[in-house]
Parts: structure tokens; C-alpha cells; sequence
């Protein structure tokens, strides 16, 4: 099945990449991770009944109808583009018609990453590259608080990680990684892989 077929199947509408550059240097363009990928992470990557995700950079909700679909999980969503998170309540609408068991849990919010104010009940963070360093060490940082606020473990999924990601967790945070899921290419460029980190 290709994209749209897969798509099609949660009856929504993903596929599409974004045309051209968003307008800030600080923000990468809108891509959904491939629904192929996708099944070789979930395939090693389990996510339990009691899990929350959150996909940091979220565009149209790809991830969250994904996860839902397959693990019966709860999401959220964080899109600052308004086009994208319109299209993305529009796909939610969509899928709660065609799987009515989804209503309630799946959110979407429409802000700055770093803006986002982490739930007690968010444990596992989802990030396709989407964003700055400086970003991500804000959001990464907004992540910790709420952890010192409502202790629990969570685990920070990067999909295609930029060497400054890497970078700041292993060397500035406490958190460590606990897998690495390769990709076909890797061998042409390192960042074709999953690294998975949990906070201890």
C-alpha cells in the first residue's frame, strides 16, 4: 500500500508534503514520517494502554491516528502552522466518524512547541527534526519540570536526529539512550535511524 492507500485506509489526508520553506529559520518544513518507517519503529517500539504521546511538530496528525490505530493510545498534537492544525481536526473528524472508539482521545493544539504545557499524564515525546536546537532545549526543558512536578518515566522518540539533539541530551540532560532503531540508508547517513531515550 502506498501513502495515500494507507491514508485512506484511517480515512484521512496526510500525504502531502509542504510546498516551498516555512517563514521562520528556526522551524523545518512539514514532512509526515513515512507510514513504512513508522512500521519498522512500532514494530520494535511498543506503546502501553496507559501511554500518552506527543508529537512535537505534529502538521496534519499523521502520528496520532497512527498510534491510536494501531496501540488504542491517547495523543496530542502540537502544530503552530494554523493551515496544518486546521487540516489536522479536520483528519480527526474524519477518523472518530470511521472509528467512533477514538473520541476523546486524540488532542490538538495549536502553538510553539515550547509554549505547549506538558500534562502530568504526557510520557512519551515524538520529534521528526521539527525544530532548532534552541527550541528543542526549551521544549526538552518544559519535559523535565513537568517530570520533577509529577515524577513518572518518560521516553523521548527522534526520528532522523540532528547531531545538536544528540548532542544536547547526552551531554546536558540526564537522559540516556535505549535504542536505536537503524532505517534502509543508514549506511549512506547516520540520521536514518530511530534513538530512543528515557529519563532514569
Amino acid at each position: 500500500m502506498n501513502e495515500q492507500q494507507r491514508d485512506e485506509r484511517l480515512n484521512i489526508r496526510t500525504a502531502k508534503s509542504q510546498a516551498g520553506f516555512p517563514g521562520s529559520l528556526h522551524h523545518n518544513r512539514y514532512e509526515p514520517t513515512p507510514y513504512a518507517l513508522l512500521d519498522i519503529l512500532f514494530g520494535e517500539y511498543r506503546l502501553a494502554p496507559e501511554d500518552r504521546l506527543v508529537d512535537f511538530g505534529c502538521g496534519k496528525g499523521r502520528l496520532n491516528f497512527y498510534v491510536h490505530h494501531r496501540f488504542d493510545v491517547e495523543s496530542a498534537g502540537v502544530e503552530m502552522d494554523e493551515a496544518f492544525y486546521e487540516e489536522a481536526l479536520e483528519n480527526r473528524a474524519h477518523y472518530e466518524k470511521k472509528y467512533r472508539q477514538a473520541k476523546g482521545k486524540i488532542d490538538f493544539c495549536c502553538c510553539l512547541a515550547q509554549d505547549y504545557g506538558v500534562a502530568p499524564g504526557d510520557n512519551r515525546f515524538y520529534f521528526f527534526n521539527p525544530f532548532s536546537i534552541q527550541i528543542f532545549m526549551s521544549t526538552v526543558n518544559n519535559i523535565l519540570n513537568s517530570v520533577e512536578e509529577a515524577p513518572r518515566q518518560v521516553e523521548l522518540i527522534l526520528f532522523f536526529p540532528s547531531e545538536d539533539y544528540v548532542d544536547y541530551l547526552e551531554h546536558r540532560t540526564l537522559f540516556e539512550q535505549t535504542a536505536e532503531i537503524p532505517l534502509p540508508g543508514m549506511e549512506r547517513d547516520l540520521r536514518e535511524r530511530f534513538l530512543i531515550y528515557r529519563l532514569p
